[in-house]
Formats: C-alpha cells, sequence, structure tokens
C-alpha cells in the first residue's frame, strides 16, 4: 500500500486539516519537475537558480506544516494532561465516599472505568498522529531528494524534523503506560489481562472479517434466486391454482410489505455506513457507539440479506400453502415473529450490544418527553417518520389476525375494517412517529428554552400532524357534506407540512444556502463527498420524493374511478420504498453536517462525564449540536459558561495556532473539546 493510501486510511478524520499535507506536497514536487526548464534549451545556471527557488518555496511549505503539527501536538498532549489528572482526582474522591454510599460507588466506577477507557483511546490517537506525521516527512522529503537529485531534504530533515516537539516528545508514551497502570492497579484489582481487554483500542484501518463476507455473498445470492423464484410463483402458479391469493392480494402485500421495508432500511443503512466510513465521516462518535464494538456495514448487510431470504421463503410457503397442507396465514405471522424474537432475544448473543442500544434508544424515544434527547434518538425518530407506512402495516397486522382470531376465520372483511382509513386507530398509528419528533423537540426546548431551532422544528412535526388529523375526518365523512371542506383542509395542510420538511431538509439538517458557500454554489463552505453532483441530485431528489403524496393520489383517484387499473397496494409499497430511499439519501448529508461541526471542536472521542454538568453546560452543548452551520463552530463559537469548583484544572490554552482554530473550554471531563485558541 502506498504511503498516502495507508496514511488516509489511518487518519483521525476530525484531525484531517492537522496532518502533513502530503498529497499536496508530491504534487508540488512533481509539478516542479514536470515545469523545470530543459538541460537541453538552457544553460545549467537557469536550471539550477529554478530549483533553489522552489525548494525555498518547497522547504518553506514544509515549516508552515511543521510548525501546525507541534502546535496541535502540544495543545493535544496538554488537554490530555490535564484530563489524566483530572480523572485520577475524581477516582481519588470515588474512593474516599465509597464507603459511604456503595451504591453510588458502584455506578461511579463503572463511569471511571469508561472514561478512562475513553481517554485511552484518545491517547492512542495522538501517538498514532505524532507517527504518521513523522512518517509522512520521512517519506516526503525522500521523495523530494529522489526528484531532485540532491540531499537537501534529508538535512532539513535531520536539523528540523528529528529536532522537533512533536517528535522528540515522549510524555504520550508516559501518559499510556500511566494511564494503564492505573486501571489495572485501581480499577481492575492488578488484573492487567482485564485491564487491557477493557483499554482494547480497535484498528485504525479498515478491517473485514472474511467470513462475514463469505456469509454476506452467500445469502446475497440465495436471496436473489428465492426473490426470482418468488416472482415466477406469483405470476404463474398462484394465478392458476390459488383462490387465496387472489381473493386477498391486497391483503397479502399489506402483510408482507412492513418487513420488507424493514429490511431495505436495513440494507440502504449498511450503504450508509459503507458511505460514512469510505468519506471520513465518523458515525461512530456521532452515535456515540463503542468504538470497540459496534456494527459495520458487513454486518448490516448480513442481517440484511439473512432476514430477505426469511422473507422470501415466507411467500413461497404462502403461495405452496396447499400443497403443503398448511394455513397459509400462518406465515406472515410466523416471519414477523421470528424477526421480534431476534430484537428481544436476551442471551448476549446475535448481536447483543447493537440489539441492546437500538432497544434502549427505541425507549426513550416511545418515553419523549421524559428523557434527555440525544443525536441518535431524534436521528431514529426520524428514521421511524420515514418508516411510517411500516408502522401502519404492522397495525394491520395484529388487527387482521385478532379479528380472524374473534371471527374464527381470515377473510376480506375484518381486512377492510383495519384498512379503513377512517378509523381513528389507524389515524393514531400514522401520526406516532411525527408526535415522537414533536415531543423530542418539546423536550429540548425545555432543556434549553430556545425557540429556535426547537420550537421551529417541533412546528413542522405539528403540520405532520395535522396532516392526518385532516385525512382521517376526509375518509370518515366521504361522500358527505362536509367532504369538500376537510378534502380542502387536507391538501393545503400536506402542502405546507412539504414544504416546510423540505426546507428544513436542506438548510437546517444539511446546513446548504449557506451566505459562505464559496465556490460550492448553494451548498456550505466545507464538503465531505468528492462530487458536487451528489449534492445538487439530492436537494431536486428531495423535492421530489417530498411530493410524491401528489402522485399517489392522483393514481389512487383515477383508480377509484375505474379509469386505471392497477394494484393499488403495489404502487403504494413502491412509493414507501421511495420515502425510505429518500432518507437513505437524506442520511448521508445529515451525518456529512454533524461531522463538520465535530471537526471544528477536534472531537474526535466520544464525551464521558463523570462529574455531572450543570444544566446550563447542558444547554450550551445542545445549542452547538443544533447549530446548521458547522463553519460557526470555527469562527463565532461562544465559550461555554462553568462554574468554577476546587477541582477545577487551570483551562488556558499554551500555544497559539493558525487562523480558523477557537478556543472551548471542556467540561468537567470532557475528551472531545480542543483548547486550541484562536490566534489574536
Amino acid at each position: 500500500m502506498k504511503f498516502a493510501e495507508h496514511l488516509g486510511a489511518h487518519i483521525t478524520p476530525e484531525w484531517r486539516k492537522q496532518y502533513i499535507q502530503y498529497e499536496e506536497m508530491k504534487a508540488m514536487l512533481y509539478a516542479a519537475v514536470e515545469q523545470a526548464p530543459s538541460q537541453e534549451v538552457v544553460e545549467e545556471e537557469v536550471t539550477q537558480r529554478y530549483f533553489a527557488s522552489f525548494d525555498e518555496k518547497f522547504f518553506t511549505y514544509c515549516d508552515k506544516e511543521l510548525t501546525k503539527i507541534n502546535t496541535f501536538y502540544a495543545e493535544k498532549l496538554a488537554e490530555a494532561t490535564r484530563k489524566f489528572a483530572t480523572l485520577k482526582s475524581e477516582m481519588e474522591e470515588s474512593e474516599k465516599s465509597s464507603v459511604a454510599k456503595k451504591k453510588v460507588h458502584r455506578r461511579k466506577l463503572m463511569d471511571l472505568k469508561l472514561a478512562f477507557s475513553e481517554f485511552y483511546l484518545s491517547l492512542i490517537l495522538l501517538q498514532n498522529y505524532q507517527n504518521l506525521n513523522f512518517t509522512g516527512f520521512r517519506k516526503i522529503l525522500k521523495k523530494h531528494d529522489k526528484l531532485m537529485r540532491n540531499n537537501t531534504g534529508a538535512r532539513w530533515r535531520e536539523e528540523f524534523v528529528e529536532s522537533s516537539h512533536f517528535h522528540t516528545n515522549k510524555d504520550i508514551d508516559k501518559l499510556i503506560s500511566e494511564t494503564e497502570t492505573t486501571v489495572t492497579s485501581e480499577l481492575e484489582g492488578g488484573d492487567r489481562q482485564k485491564a487491557m481487554k477493557r483499554l482494547r483500542v480497535p484498528p485504525l484501518g479498515d478491517k473485514h472479517s472474511p467470513w462475514t463476507t463469505f456469509k454476506v455473498g452467500l445469502f446475497a445470492g440465495a436471496f436473489l434466486v428465492l426473490f426470482f423464484a418468488v416472482i415466477l410463483s406469483a405470476v404463474f402458479h398462484s394465478a392458476k391454482e390459488s383462490d387465496i391469493a387472489k381473493k386477498n392480494f391486497d391483503v397479502i402485500v399489506r402483510l408482507y410489505r412492513g418487513p420488507l421495508l424493514f429490511i431495505l432500511f436495513l440494507f440502504l443503512m449498511g450503504i450508509n455506513v459503507y458511505g460514512w466510513r469510505s468519506s471520513g465521516v465518523n458515525h461512530v462518535l456521532i452515535f456515540e457507539l463503542d468504538p470497540r464494538n459496534h456494527l459495520s456495514e458487513q454486518d448490516l448487510f448480513e442481517l440484511a440479506t439473512i432476514f430477505g431470504v426469511l422473507w422470501t421463503l415466507s411467500i413461497l410457503c404462502f403461495l405452496y400453502a396447499e400443497n403443503l397442507n398448511v394455513d397459509p396465514f400462518v406465515m406472515p405471522v410466523f416471519l414477523v415473529g421470528i424477526m421480534i424474537v431476534f430484537m428481544l432475544n436476551p442471551t448476549k448473543t446475535l448481536k447483543y450490544g447493537a440489539r441492546s442500544w437500538s432497544l434502549k434508544v427505541v425507549f426513550r424515544i416511545f418515553s419523549a418527553p421524559l428523557f434527555y434527547v440525544g443525536f441518535a434518538d431524534f436521528w431514529l425518530a426520524d428514521q421511524m417518520n420515514s418508516l411510517s407506512q411500516a408502522l401502519k402495516d404492522f397495525q394491520f397486522l395484529i388487527c387482521y389476525y385478532i379479528s380472524g382470531i374473534i371471527d374464527g376465520e381470515w377473510s376480506g372483511p375484518t381486512a377492510g375494517t383495519c384498512s379503513d382509513s377512517g378509523w381513528w386507530l389507524v389515524a393514531i398509528v400514522a401520526m406516532l412517529p411525527a408526535w415522537f419528533r414533536f415531543a423530542q423537540c418539546l423536550r429540548r426546548y425545555r432543556d434549553t428554552r430556545e425557540a429556535f431551532p426547537h420550537l421551529a422544528n417541533m412546528g413542522k412535526y405539528s403540520t405532520t400532524i395535522i396532516t392526518v388529523i385532516f385525512s382521517l375526518f376526509y375518509n370518515k365523512y366521504r361522500g358527505e357534506d362536509g367532504e369538500i371542506v376537510f378534502y380542502t383542509l387536507w391538501l393545503i395542510s400536506h402542502t405546507v407540512s412539504s414544504v416546510y420538511g423540505y426546507i428544513w431538509d436542506i438548510k437546517m439538517d444539511w446546513g446548504f444556502f449557506t451566505r459562505n458557500a464559496g465556490e460550492n454554489k448553494f451548498l456550505r463552505e466545507e464538503i465531505v463527498y468528492s462530487s458536487k453532483n451528489y449534492y445538487y441530485f439530492a436537494i431536486v431528489e428531495d423535492l421530489v420524493i417530498r411530493f410524491s403524496w401528489v402522485y399517489l393520489h392522483v393514481i389512487k383517484t383515477r383508480h377509484n374511478d375505474g379509469t386505471i387499473n392497477v394494484p393499488i397496494e403495489i404502487v403504494v409499497t413502491l412509493f414507501a420504498c421511495l420515502e425510505v430511499m429518500r432518507r437513505f439519501i437524506w442520511n448521508f448529508f445529515r451525518l456529512e453536517n454533524e461531522h463538520l461541526n465535530n471537526c471544528g471542536k477536534f472531537r474526535a472521542v466520544r464525551d464521558i462525564s463523570v462529574a455531572p454538568i450543570d444544566a446550563s453546560d447542558q444547554a450550551q452543548i445542545i445549542k452547538l449540536m443544533d447549530d446548521p452551520e458547522p463553519r460557526n463552530f470555527f469562527r463565532n463559537r461562544k465559550k461555554l459558561n462553568k462554574k468554577p469548583t476546587q477541582k477545577a484544572h487551570a483551562e488556558t490554552p499554551l500555544l497559539e495556532d493558525a487562523e480558523d482554530l477557537d478556543h472551548s473550554e471542556p467540561l468537567t471531563i470532557n475528551f472531545n473539546t480542543s483548547d486550541i485558541s484562536k490566534k489574536k
């Protein structure tokens, strides 16, 4: 692997601009060689002057890079030293209070273990930063000497790089050793093996399991074969032999559509993770996941393909149920049962950590506004808004089977009741995802007392709830005197909701259309993904799919009038899949925006606070999280207000850095906030 690829694979994304600009320096060298005057045309003295002038420019650039790296390294090292002292102070205080409050001590001990684990990871990242930059200088200066045919680069390295602070300073190694010793002796009772297992650092490069890759390929191939078998069976076998399939086609689609949308969501989520990882968007940090144990894109692909195989097998068993002498309607509920059992499985198997994390987030979503709302909470609630059709299908499935048990048969009339758009229960399920986000916005307003953006965002979801209510009354009074009134109100509210949601997507969630966008017209000053066309496509695509309800409404109206004859539930399924696709694209730019916020604060690992956070500090954190323009963190970021305590350490930055860097005071034990001050 070339060093440029190695560097790109191992850098800490949030510190990307603080590394040696290896590619740019290499481009300078090759450009100098290509543009050099030919020795056959000009005198040797002219060529020497040209290369001497280039060397002056090149080594000036090297000196600027070296100063940047020395400054950043010194600041992060000073920050790490203060954090280590704070952690030890918290640990000593915890030991003093252990006799009086054993339960509190146990909880704080677990917090300390997690805090030291994250702190250790931050030290390894800084050590990796130190090694990569030294190797980068060594490689680029060696390339310089090879292309320029002299030893100026080697002399410059010996004189400046090898004596630089970031290379000669070994305090980071000492801190790593002291952290290992402290965790071993104080937190793990002298068991070094247990301590190192807790401190284990995940591979900094891209690592994939060959076994997982094999399983993904196996199940993906099986799914494709079975999917084609489903299509052929649905067209030929069921059309000729199965009366059940003919009479209950819409019912069958609704029973299987919910699991299909969930499987599609999982698969697209895997593509999201792959895109974030390959583009340097640190989703692990943004979602506050454990960097040592989280799902990769391969794991998500594996889950999606396994569930896809089960889904296709269930449909085939349904279609051939008469040949198997079983009740076909057992198959859909059996499929959903397997998926529910997988999620609720209490044993520490089958992706236990990921399932546990997901269930905790879902619990907080359903409990809104009772709990503090983090990024993962409102992100997953947003996903639920795009999976609202799946929730309605799940409600239909439960209603259908309960009605079937009561009536003693699986017949059409019960299906009509369960799917009636004029039924209040259908409306409640339809508005649940919007209510979750509404309640979360209310909670965030309560925590911050800021009307914007929280009340404004709450207003967006209130329009969705109002739309569902008008839809309920429109369907309930269809054919009666009040139909036209509720139909008009439904159209108006739906239009307002779509426009409101679209503007919020591109301006607030994605941070586009900023004043300082520069050459990234209509976007923002900084973008992560390689082509601006991706962004422009997303802007148009989001608008088109936001108004997909118009196309669906026209198709349904013409279908009811008999103008066109299409299987309406298949059309609904296609539009539901389009909405999941829209959210899939939305995810890329929403997390990119959040990632740029973290880059502005040089935030590279999770915040683990052992001491309690002051309420005003929490409000400021939420305010920073909601800022729609990431560059504000580089320019106008306000200091967090913190009340002085006896344990507080001096937080004055030791060095000054280049422009675009700000100062931010950490809260208690904040492992993600840089202490770099803006040069005045």
